[in-house]
């Protein structure tokens, strides 16, 4: 997924069109897997189609994961899920040429296509480049660089393309096809899953797990086309093109969220139990209910205010709840603010007796989180139970 000069796209765009409108009968299609980057966006990996006419000296790649940085408010509206994606293309040499100096490694396979649904193909890209439909609105599950050429190459083979049945052993969720590229990023991990909502635990059967660059190799290697009753493979053998190790992250167990925060908690119990006046208490809670009204905020736009559908029913708004931010007011304004401290308390623990049972999977991290609310909501609550409660 690479960031584009437009100016070089829009030009390659005026001619690329002509191009392929004739295709030849030696016309070969391959089907391109990046490995991941280092970069955020590109720990996922990438795919793309390339198509080479020999006869004709062209080799170009088709990619449909190109975004622009330059964006007008870019950051607002990949939040509110409005960002468009394009489709980009290039040589074969300057797509391998980047991609060796990113270090990712770059496997090809061909596609096993005739004449007729290669043509097909090629219109349905010639289609895909025209200005009104060169961009898209980007869905990471369900509408991204990768589901666009699965769709494309179910709609050039059409019924005959087949895969396997369907599978009896149980399917990974979507959380935990994102979770397998994010685990050497445990803070990327842990504010992903913060802001995912229980629509990222579905079940993802065998096409939907296409949306994963990795996982559509793996998956497209395992479908067939029905020609005249037999069956052939739809990609060929993999040939490396590029051949470099995956980076390696080595995790740091002291700098991981689930150690700083548990640490976290042990410094506020300690303090808690040393100082025992509002007064005192102050700081402390104007720093910890000011971070967790942030995170609370985080909640409520990416449920009610995001198209992104699927950070929207999260369940984590139970215990990360507006309420926070009345408790941060209290704090501030030198108010009592019982009543507040106690809905967050009791909020947080019906989260926690009942998470078990939730429709939606949670971050280890989180406990310490929810814990240290918890605790500092019990502090303030004006509980008799709790020696700790404030004067």
């Amino acid at each position: 997924m690479k960031n584009k000069i437009l100016i070089t796209f829009f030009l390659v765009l005026l001619y690329l069109p002509r191009v392929f409108s004739q295709p030849s009968n030696d016309t070969l299609v391959y089907l391109v897997t990046c490995g991941p980057g280092t970069d955020t966006y590109s720990i996922y990996g990438h795919g793309a189609l390339r198509i080479a006419i020999p006869a004709q000296n062209i080799d170009n790649v088709y990619n449909w994961g190109v975004f622009d940085f330059s964006t007008p408010n870019f950051a607002w509206k990949f939040a509110k899920g409005r960002l468009d994606y394009m489709l980009d293309t290039e040589s074969f040499r300057g797509f391998i040429r980047g991609y060796f100096l990113e270090k990712r490694y770059v496997i090809s396979q061909r596609i096993n296509l005739d004449s007729n649904e290669t043509k097909r193909l090629i219109d349905l890209i010639n289609e895909n480049l025209k200005p009104e439909n060169i961009n898209y609105r980007y869905d990471f599950f369900y509408d991204d660089c990768t589901t666009r050429i699965r769709d494309l190459l179910e709609k050039s083979v059409g019924e005959k393309l087949l895969y396997p049945p369907v599978e009896t052993v149980k399917n990974p969720s979507f959380r935990y096809l994102v979770g397998k590229y994010q685990k050497s990023l445990p803070w990327l991990n842990f504010g992903i899953d913060l802001i995912m909502g229980f629509p990222a635990d579905k079940k993802a059967p065998f096409r939907d797990r296409m949306f994963l660059p990795i996982e559509m190799k793996n998956e497209l290697s395992e479908a067939v086309i029905n020609r005249s009753g037999k069956m052939i493979p739809l990609l060929q053998n993999p040939v490396t093109i590029l051949d470099f190790n995956p980076p390696v992250v080595k995790e740091n167990l002291l700098i991981s969220p689930v150690f700083v925060f548990t640490l976290l908690l042990i410094i506020i119990i300690i303090l808690s139990s040393l100082m025992k006046t509002r007064k005192s208490n102050k700081l402390i809670d104007i720093i910890i209910y000011a971070i967790f009204s942030i995170l609370a905020l985080l909640l409520i736009f990416f449920n009610f205010f995001t198209d992104h559908q699927q950070m929207k029913w999260n369940l984590n708004i139970i215990w990360l709840n507006p309420f926070i931010l009345l408790c941060l007011h209290s704090v501030i304004m030198n108010r009592a603010g019982t009543i507040w401290f106690r809905i967050v308390f009791i909020l947080s623990t019906i989260f926690l007796v009942v998470l078990i049972v939730l429709p939606q999977a949670f971050n280890i991290a989180f406990f310490p989180l929810m814990i240290m609310l918890l605790f500092r909501s019990s502090v303030r609550a004006g509980f008799e139970w709790n020696p700790l409660t404030l004067k």
